[in-house]
């Protein structure tokens, strides 16, 4: 008995361990797919998952466990190359190999276990992932125990082929139709790569291989739908492109769900060697573009020709032909036989607020929200301005927010044009209906702002200027990037129904205040509240406000949102340089999307002319300071000529002038006639 304790405990501690090869760990979907299996424990997806489990939100856990560092006891141990030569290592690759030749990395290959050659992002890995495949098959009589190579490929490989029914078009394809496939044109080099990588297979036990065709891939980073992301995100046009009539069927997985499918492959190892990674969803390119539009953008569409697709510049020709295939998929094999914790399952639609929350977080994008405030004249609006370029947040006025809805609401009222109507009329009309204002609803409105304005002297009543306000704040531009509310909340019952991040409360004394509004340019003060009885007016009733038990910053310190004081008066500042870099070590670094390549090209050639300016002024000042020190020289020398000859004749009679004058080398003194 107490033998066979001896043997069964070792026994537990043994860990299956497996290498797993990679390509290209640092780009986006062989990154996601090595960051998830080194988080696997070998041969998790055997074990069926339970009901409680599928309850669980498996989408957070597994994007939670695919970005820690921390590596699991019996995990995959992922090792790759990269795309780039200074890539940083990713933190969850145990090796990384870069810039070796082939024979030292087919050493390297032949130390795994399994191998995965992704071929979905970049075409020239083709002939990489051929060699390989070719490479190991010739090796194989040394290997010592079995290795599994996956290539993972795209349904592109697909996108020709022959519809299974001529009079159902919708009649899905599925792995048990491979070979009747037919690639598109673009892909001939990838179906080939295929049937090499198949071929290999059936010539050795030792070496199992499997082709894994993937749909669009979508989540984290957002893959190929980021660039639909980004326009939505910064807001820059009314509309998302759709490329054609966007009827056209995109099978698609999340990239997540594609690391699954590639981890059940290696547990498994299942009879079919090619096998299709798709989601249930049945989406076309409408469908995707106008859920990332209503949900992180403008909410509309607008479809252009297919051919101007060719014109939108961060979409390769790759990426195109993933966005115009036309295809309807099916993967019955890993529906059926598989055990994955699904992201999206369903689709991308029907989970797209998980996929944006995954998004923001793998891309840093967090809006930042704050507000300025202070007395009038100590410099709120110029410290918004630099601000908002800084973080590159929406700048909010008060006064722009009640513009803006009025002349939203005109616009409403307005008797409609036929004529408007024209081509490249953006899409989404239905929801336009739904969403649009009632006329008359929109009317009464607006007589009551006017009646409000009337009554109070031009000014707004407390419940237009919150609604407008909480309309803006909520529109989805300030929802994604953030905003700096300039000068509002003024009051505690505004303040109530408003929520900021950071709360910057600026100030100063009454007399540097009056001081700084009475040196303003008068072109500046024409017309503004700087004029002498507005400013003071308006200080005054600022005081006033804040002398109460309830005041703006006593709220948000209420709710713990404590606000940043900033004394511009003792900072001596005219131009708040100092209170801006004062707020950005308090706010942090920006969280949006960094410069483009334009803007990047533009700094630098800027930072270039600024140098060359710099440099140019310097080498001015040198000369001149050069110039004036050789006239110095030169005077000095001139003197010193004329007193040697002033010395010379005077020392010869006794002149007293030199002894006097010596020490200042001026000799102009002496009164004796010089022969």
């Amino acid at each position: 008995m107490a033998e066979e304790e001896e043997t069964a405990a070792p026994a537990e501690k043994v860990l299956r361990i497996q290498r797993v090869f990679i390509n290209l760990l640092d780009s986006y979907s062989s990154g996601n797919i090595g960051k998830f299996l080194s988080n696997c424990v070998v041969g998790a997806s055997l074990e069926e998952i339970t009901e409680e489990e599928e309850e669980e939100d498996e989408n957070k856990s597994a994007m939670r466990e695919a970005s820690t560092t921390k590596v699991k006891e019996g995990t995959f141990q992922v090792v790759g190359t990269l795309s780039k030569a200074d890539s940083p290592q990713p933190n969850f690759a145990v090796e990384i190999y870069s810039a070796i030749s082939r024979e030292d990395l087919l050493l390297r290959l032949l130390e795994c276990d399994v191998i995965i050659y992704n071929i979905t992002e970049s075409p020239q890995q083709v002939e990489e992932a051929i060699w390989a495949v070719s490479a190991l098959n010739e090796e194989v009589s040394h290997f010592e125990k079995q290795k599994v190579f996956i290539l993972l490929s795209t349904v592109l490989t697909w996108a020709k082929s022959k519809s299974l029914d001529p009079e159902d078009s919708e009649v899905p394809f599925t792995e048990e139709d491979y070979r009747r496939r037919k690639a598109h044109p673009n892909f001939l080099d990838h179906i080939n790569a295929e049937k090499m990588v198949l071929k290999f297979g059936k010539k050795s036990r030792k070496f199992s291989t499997y082709v894994v065709a993937a749909g669009l891939q979508y989540g984290a980073e957002g893959g190929i739908l980021h660039t639909f992301f980004k326009m939505a995100w910064l807001g820059e046009i009314p509309a998302l492109p759709v490329f054609g009539d966007g009827t056209n069927v995109i099978p698609a997985i999340h990239v997540l769900d594609l690391a699954g499918v590639i981890q059940n492959v290696i547990d498994h190892a299942p009879k079919p060697r090619y096998l299709v990674a798709v989601d249930e969803s049945v989406h076309t390119l409408e469908d995707l573009v106008k859920c990332i539009s209503k949900n992180t953008g403008p909410g509309k569409i607008q479809k252009i020709p297919r051919e101007n697709a060719y014109l939108t510049k961060d979409l390769t020709q790759d990426c195109l032909d993933h966005l115009l295939v036309n295809l309807r998929m099916e993967a019955l094999f890993v529906k059926e036989n598989f055990n994955i914790r699904w992201a999206a399952q369903t689709g991308f639609v029907e989970n797209i607020n998980n996929i944006l929350k995954e998004y923001k977080q793998s891309r840093g994008l967090m809006p930042i929200k704050i507000c300025i405030l202070g007395p009038p004249a100590v410099g709120k609006s110029s410290i918004a301005e630099e601000l908002s370029k800084y973080y590159k947040l929406h700048h909010i006025q008060l006064k722009d927010v009640i513009s803006e809805a009025i002349a939203k609401l005109e616009a409403i009222v307005a008797p409609k044009d036929v004529g408007d109507v024209g081509e490249g009329e953006e899409e989404g009309e239905e929801e336009e209906e739904e969403e649009e204002e009632n006329v008359e609803d929109a009317q009464e409105l607006l007589d009551g702002i006017r009646e409000s304005m009337e009554q109070n002297a031009g000014e707004l009543d407390d419940q237009y200027i919150i609604r407008f306000m909480k309309e803006k704040l909520k529109s989805m531009p300030c929802r994604n990037q953030g905003y700096i509310l300039d000068g509002f909340p003024k009051t505690y019952d505004q303040a109530k129904d408003l929520f900021n991040q950071f709360v910057c409360a600026l100030d100063a004394s009454d007399e540097f205040l009056k001081e700084r509004v009475i040196n303003l340019p008068e072109s500046i003060v024409a017309g503004t509240h700087y004029s002498q009885d507005r400013f003071l007016r308006a200080l005054s009733n600022y005081r006033d406000i804040n002398l109460e038990d309830e005041t703006v910053l006593n709220y948000f310190d209420e709710i713990e949102i404590h606000p940043i004081h900033i004394d511009v008066g003792k900072l001596e500042d005219a131009q708040n340089r100092l209170a801006i870099k004062q707020l950005i070590k308090e706010i942090g670094e920006p969280q949006n999307y960094g410069l483009t390549d334009e803007e990047k090209a533009e700094k630098e050639w800027k930072a270039a002319e600024e140098r060359l300016a710099r440099e140019a002024a310097e080498e001015a000042e040198r000369e001149h300071k050069e110039a004036v020190e050789t006239a110095e020289k030169i005077a000095r020398w001139e003197e010193w000529v004329s007193g040697t000859v002033c010395v010379s004749v005077c020392v010869g009679r006794g002149c007293g002038a030199w002894q006097s004058h010596f020490g200042q080398f001026h000799f102009g003194s002496c009164s004796r006639e010089m022969s």
